[in-house]
């Protein structure tokens, strides 16, 4: 038997088929694996995007180094989800407009927000406007692909993950999130430092991960059996005024400058609950009060990510996808960070393959909210996805990741429940938004809603 006759066949549906960032992703991943022979159908609310991935992917398809996916635009989410085996979503709640008052309105009232698209008041309201659609989608699986696989890629993913399972309670679904990466890499520098070669890379760290979504942290990391936590505090204690660079391999200087971190906040939540943070600063900040990082990011070794970046960096991604699409750039064969084809080799069947990932906590993290989707390990396999017992984190950062993965139950109660009265309390409770007066509070929670109000459900705004 050839190795292409032994590829696992899968269909796959990509809601928000037409992204300029995961979906192109997702097929140059495809184009590198040798296990998979997939069928990729791609639906977006714009259809011409949706179109011009269809025609990227047949060029990335034709570098395949197993055997070529297939792509096709679908016409409709239920022609995208009939017979799929995996559904993908990755969608933009909104637009850039929007995430821009999310943004700027705070800023008006001293709140600076590194990202806003996960908690704080952007994330908050991103999370209004996102939920509606997500459960939309899930009840499209429900009806047109209810045994589907379902993986979550749209932030805020916490509370977005969890709109999936309120719409469809049976729905085999999970958040898939990067970030853990950055910590592993820092792992695998400073092992590759002490062999003085480049032996390993961030594949060969495992870690043991505790938190929600974006307020990730590791209490055991091992590399080829060696406890590697040690080393880690050691690098973390030498860099700890002066930070450690990291940024994503062929960045500009701009995006360096907006999306780069030097993990400061990281090393100082290690000196500060005893275990270090897994995610990204710009992420891990947001958790905390204004004045713990966000208020001086300089100090802190990250920048407050400004919108009209995101749209001129969006331009740039829509003209390289033209040239791709017409020849005259080619798809490059490399296998990415993301963990999302390895996942779903397994579970077509492959090899057991353990990542982190956001599911419903069962008790996989001892302390926090049974029910809240937290981030921990998993084991994808042919059975499906089985959390791994993590264990709890320490006090008092356990009371602290509870008290948010609390507020986004609710968040998502209140949403599903047409509870609009109880959103503004809510929003009041964000440790971003504590420190401001009442009637700060209020004027900005009233500015954001007028400014998002086309995209929030009527029953919601009407008790608002």
């Amino acid at each position: 038997m050839t190795e292409f006759a032994a590829a696992i066949p899968v269909k796959i549906a990509v809601i928000g088929g037409g992204s300029l960032n995961w979906a192109h992703t997702l097929m140059a991943d495809l184009a590198y694996d040798t296990r998979l022979a997939a069928d990729v159908r791609l639906y977006d609310l714009d259809a011409p995007a949706a179109t011009r991935n269809a025609e990227i992917g047949a060029r990335h398809a034709a570098t395949s180094r197993g055997v070529p996916a297939r792509y096709s635009a679908a016409a409709s989410l239920p022609e995208a989800l009939e017979g799929a085996d995996v559904v993908v979503i990755s969608i933009l709640p909104g637009a850039f407009e929007d995430m821009a008052k999310d943004i700027d309105i705070p800023a008006e009232y001293g709140i600076g927000q590194s990202v806003g698209d996960s908690v704080g008041p952007g994330g908050f309201f991103r999370a209004l406007r996102a939920i509606p659609m997500l459960a939309e989608i899930g009840r499209a699986i429900r009806d047109h692909a209810p045994r589907a696989l379902t993986c979550n890629l749209t932030n805020p993913m916490s509370v977005l993950t969890g709109a999936l399972y309120a719409a469809h309670p049976e729905i085999r679904a999970w958040g898939e999130c990067h970030e853990v990466t950055k910590i592993r890499k820092q792992v695998a520098w400073i092992a590759n430092r002490e062999a003085g070669d480049d032996r390993y890379s961030h594949r060969d760290v495992a870690v043991n991960v505790l938190g929600i979504n974006h307020f990730t942290f590791v209490d055991r990391i091992t590399l080829e059996g060696r406890d590697m936590m040690p080393a880690y505090r050691a690098f973390a204690e030498a860099h700890a005024e002066s930070g450690w660079s990291q940024s994503e391999p062929g960045a500009d200087a701009e995006h360096e400058r907006y999306f780069g971190t030097r993990n400061l906040v990281a090393f100082d939540l290690l000196r500060r609950f005893g275990i270090p943070g897994a995610a990204g600063d710009r992420h891990l900040a947001e958790f905390l009060p204004m004045a713990d990082y966000l208020a001086d990011p300089d100090r802190w070794g990250f920048s407050l990510t400004p919108v009209d970046y995101r749209i001129r960096d969006r331009a740039a991604k829509q003209a390289r996808a033209e040239e791709m699409r017409v020849g005259d750039v080619a798809p490059k064969i490399r296998r990415s960070d993301e963990a999302l084809v390895d996942q779903i080799a397994a579970l077509m069947g492959g090899a057991p393959f353990v990542s982190n990932v956001n599911l419903p906590n069962r008790g996989q993290i001892a302390g926090l909210p049974e029910g809240a989707i937290v981030e921990s390990n998993a084991v994808f396999h042919g059975g499906g996805i089985e959390p791994v017992l993590a264990g709890r984190l320490p006090e008092p950062l356990s009371a602290l990741v509870s008290d948010h993965a609390q507020r986004q139950s609710a968040l998502l109660r209140a949403v599903m429940t047409g509870r609009g009265e109880a959103l503004y309390d809510l929003f009041r409770s964000d440790p971003q938004v504590r420190a401001l007066q009442p009637g700060q509070a209020r004027a900005m929670f009233d500015r954001m809603r007028a400014a998002t109000e086309g995209l929030i459900p009527e029953a919601l705004k009407e008790a608002m």
